[in-house]
């Protein structure tokens, strides 16, 4: 079933298997995905590809400055007929929300997803409604030094699993999608692969994978390195531990396996724990990236190993 999704998504997004399994390994730990690139690349091909190939209820998003928190979560309207306020609902009641270009809208309207994502519902005049199982939030944005832009805090970035980048295709890749009737063309034609049960039944499984006690150390030992090293500002949380291991669970279950390893790990260290650290400014002059960081840490971590 995983490969069946990534197949189906691979017929929009040519040459990009690596994003393309990372964003569904993202679906089945039931966390969401943050796609931050340049524009043009299939950001919002692949999150509009993936909500093809599941049948569930899916809804768009475009985020602008002048968006409201109320025009996602949704309005109570006065009826004539019955005299009373009924609740329209926002397009955060669905399974999948393509939040399109996030860092456009202000941080007021940003807010409003913080509760959404983390506790998969929204309160809205006094009320408390649930959302939807699954719930993924698929946000891109456009790299922060464009213009227009409103760089995304702390708390925000803390909600998404992943982040990642897709880059440029390779030349054979490009040469294909310059064909009529392939890449982004194909989306509208998708069908669906799997349903929304077949998701929560995915979840489950990943959740029950197997993680010994010598990796979970070594996620903790991790985390304390991180508040130890000499560049970062605001270490890993508790929060970025137990994401990063729901995570790694459902990269082994997609790998068809019931237990997790330290390659695992590896393989998901980037991806869902750059995005969580805030560096100090360095007085070397030398730019060092979230990623290169996260990188010396592993390094210098020692790797559970034996049974």
């Amino acid at each position: 079933m995983f490969e069946s999704i990534v197949d189906n998504v691979g017929l929009v997004l040519r040459g990009k298997k690596g994003p393309i399994e990372l964003a569904v390994v993202c679906l089945l730990a039931d966390g969401h995905l943050l796609i931050e690139d340049v524009p043009g690349v299939g950001k919002t091909s692949l999150a509009k590809a993936l909500s093809a190939s599941i049948e569930c209820s899916w809804k768009r998003v475009q985020f602008t400055p002048d968006l409201l928190p109320s025009d996602l979560v949704g309005v109570s309207i006065w009826s004539k007929q019955r005299e009373a306020f009924e609740f329209q609902e926002g397009p955060l009641f669905a399974n999948i929300v393509l939040a399109d270009e996030i860092n456009r809208a202000s941080p007021k309207t940003q807010s409003a997803l913080l509760e959404a994502m983390e506790e998969r519902q929204v309160s809205i005049d006094g009320v408390t409604r649930s959302l939807p199982h699954p719930f993924l939030v698929i946000a891109t944005q456009n790299p922060v030094e464009h213009d227009g832009t409103y760089r995304l805090p702390e708390s925000q970035l803390d909600r998404f699993l992943i982040r990642m980048e897709i880059g440029y295709p390779n030349r054979q890749a490009e040469l294909d999608i310059l064909e009529p009737g392939t890449g982004a063309d194909v989306t509208d034609q998708l069908a669906p692969v799997v349903s929304a049960r077949d998701i929560q039944e995915m979840i489950t499984v990943a959740s029950r994978v197997s993680m010994v006690d010598p990796l979970k150390n070594y996620l903790v030992d991790i985390a304390h390195a991180s508040r130890k090293h000499p560049q970062i500002a605001l270490g890993l949380s508790p929060r970025a531990i137990i994401q990063l291991a729901r995570a790694v669970r459902a990269l082994a279950a997609a790998r068809g396996r019931d237990y997790t390893t330290p390659d695992d790990v590896k393989e998901l260290a980037v991806p869902v724990l750059a995005h969580r650290l805030v560096l100090r400014n360095s007085n070397s002059g030398r730019r060092v990236s979230a990623s290169d960081v996260i990188q010396e840490i592993l390094a210098t971590v020692p790797v559970p190993s034996g049974r």
